[in-house]
């Protein structure tokens, strides 16, 4: 059972930034008034979305919020479940979302929409249409259960008599279903073609015993001619081989070429830089007639002994470099001859391989023929041949075996399946409930003095036959019956959830049902009921509180000042 502690709001709707908090579990009847406008319906739009995320009354989130401060909404309510105490606070600006047991918060690791998911299946064990039609009956947006479509009666039922868990399973099953149906199409064509590998392994086998001589034959005369391929490839891999050793030879002197060619290129350096020295030395005597360290002056004679001396070294230098440079163009075009040598070295060695690869991979495939024809020549088929259609059958009636266990376990699902669907165990316990359901709402309209007899079938449409056995349907009475079925269907359904123990709590609340709908009688009736009930907490909200107030243990009235709600002291 769910029993409602309180409920508090601050900045929502038309309450200001202090919290308007209403205990739940305090009072047997609490009459809620005040002037339109004044507040009052606010508990129903504050209890939706604190649990549900969403009002009672068609209102946008953004409109939830104040619009005069405009910014932190909270809701909060608090509740408890047997032994555990639960909050719930939701906020808007920003936005907030926590679930609390016992006081500790509740794992947020689940997006907000697995978060009230947990919430709804894992705690409250309803949603949001069960708990307005098991905890409200309001006369705003409300859609009580008889304008409800067929198929969304039975949800709420369902989730009254604590049987929606069938309906999951039903899902979760057609879900398995789809998977095996899916798997076993797989293995269909797994096992199609599995015959068709073997029927084609099989007459490879057949015919290669029906044609034995043409086979061997054919196979002789594809090794002859591996043979013949192997034998110039072999002849061609020994030529080269013999090949290479000579142009090597050719190369005795790589390293000495190798040696002189730097040697030439260090003197080439030296003469260069020689050369350059001489030059500016016999510059210096041209130029120069003083000495420009001491300042004295170069005699003639030694003057042109030096640039005459210079001259002839730089002479000697020139003729050095010219039979140098000859000696160096030798070098270099025996050099380049090696490299070409060794570049043909290496190409040969490249085919080399390519024949030695070449020369296994035929060695192999004739060791593979003559095994083969010596296998036919004795009269038997290849043994691998015969391996291989062993191991595909082996495989297709593993294959087989699979489907079959498949096909198996689909028509058990299928069968569990089938008793969860809606004319299945459901219904059964349905029809169980049906009796009990439409004795207690025929009970609870006698107690309003609405004497017909209502019934509802396993479909959930309506009966309705007069004292005279005149058949009525819901939308042929007044609002004033309609509103008398609303309520007796509402403490049916309250009734049904006490003994199920499924949607139980000690929560009602009637918005504005004595205002329009309920005349003198019908009101002194329905009072009369309320007064019967046993651990609820009955909360009425109403126009009418100068007429009412007498008949409720507590009251609570609603106020605007300066356009913020509260509750009046």
């Amino acid at each position: 059972m769910i029993n409602f502690n309180c409920v508090r709001w601050k900045n929502f709707l038309s309450t200001g930034n202090t919290f308007t908090e209403i205990p739940l579990d305090k009072n047997a009847t609490t009459l809620i008034v005040g002037e339109n406008g004044a507040g009052k319906s606010t508990i129903l739009d504050a209890l939706c979305f604190s649990l549900f995320g969403k009002p009672f009354r068609v209102i946008s989130k953004s409109q939830l919020v104040n619009s005069i401060n405009d910014r932190e909404t909270v809701v909060e309510v608090e509740f408890s479940i047997g032994t555990k105490e639960w909050k719930i606070i939701r906020g808007i600006r920003p936005n907030i979302f926590e679930i609390y047991c016992d006081s500790i918060l509740v794992n947020q690791d689940a997006n907000s929409r697995d978060y009230q998911k947990f919430l709804e299946q894992n705690v409250l064990r309803l949603n949001y249409r069960s708990f307005t039609q098991v905890v409200i009956l309001g006369s705003s947006t409300f859609v009580p259960f008889m304008q409800l479509k067929a198929s969304h009666r039975r949800e709420v039922v369902e989730e009254i008599l604590d049987i929606k868990i069938f309906s999951i399973m039903g899902m979760l099953l057609k879900q398995k279903i789809k998977d095996l149906t899916d798997e076993i199409k797989e293995l269909d064509y797994q096992f199609e073609l599995a015959v068709e590998k073997i029927s084609m392994q099989q007459n490879y086998i057949d015919d290669m015993k029906a044609n034995k001589e043409q086979i061997i034959l054919e196979k002789q005369m594809t090794h002859k001619n591996n043979k013949s391929v192997l034998d110039e490839r072999t002849e061609e891999f020994d030529f080269i081989g013999e090949e290479n050793i000579d142009l090597m030879k050719q190369t005795d002197d790589h390293d000495t070429i190798k040696g002189k060619l730097q040697k030439f290129n260090n003197l080439r350096a030296t003469l260069i830089e020689k050369h350059k020295q001489l030059t500016k030395d016999a510059e210096f005597f041209k130029n120069n007639e003083n000495c420009p360290t001491c300042l004295q002056d170069i005699e003639s004679s030694h003057k042109q002994s030096m640039l005459h001396d210079k001259e002839d070294k730089i002479k000697n230098i020139v003729d050095g470099a010219t039979k140098l440079k000859d000696e160096l163009k030798d070098v270099e075009v025996r050099l380049d001859e090696i490299n070409d040598i060794l570049t043909k070295v290496r190409e040969n060695e490249v085919r080399r391989a390519e024949l030695s690869s070449s020369i296994t991979e035929l060695e192999k495939y004739n060791q593979k023929l003559d095994d083969e024809i010596s296998s036919f020549e004795s009269g038997s088929v290849s043994e691998t041949d015969i391996d291989k259609l062993s191991n595909m059958k082996n495989e297709c009636k593993g294959v087989e075996n699979t489907r079959s266990t498949k096909k198996e376990e689909r028509v058990y699902v299928h069968a569990a399946r089938d008793m969860l669907d809606d004319a299945g165990i459901k219904t059964k316990i349905i029809k169980q409930y049906l009796p009990i359901m439409n004795q207690l709402i025929n009970k609870y309209l006698m107690s309003m003095e609405f004497y017909v007899n209502f019934n509802l079938d396993e479909n959930f449409n309506e009966t309705i036959r007069s004292r005279f056995r005149d058949a009525f349907n819901y939308a042929s009475f007044s609002e004033g019956e309609k509103m008398r079925i609303d309520l007796a269907l509402l403490f049916t359904w309250r009734a049904i959830a006490k003994m199920k123990n499924s949607t139980n709590t000690n929560l009602l609340i009637l918005d504005e049902i004595f205002d329009s709908s309920l005349d003198g009688q019908g009101t002194d009736e329905f009072l009369r009921i309320l007064n019967t009930l046993d651990n609820e907490n009955v909360f009425v909200i109403s126009h009418k509180g100068d007429q009412l107030v007498d008949k409720f243990r507590n009251s609570i009235r609603f106020e605007k000042i300066q356009n913020f709600s509260r509750i009046a002291s």
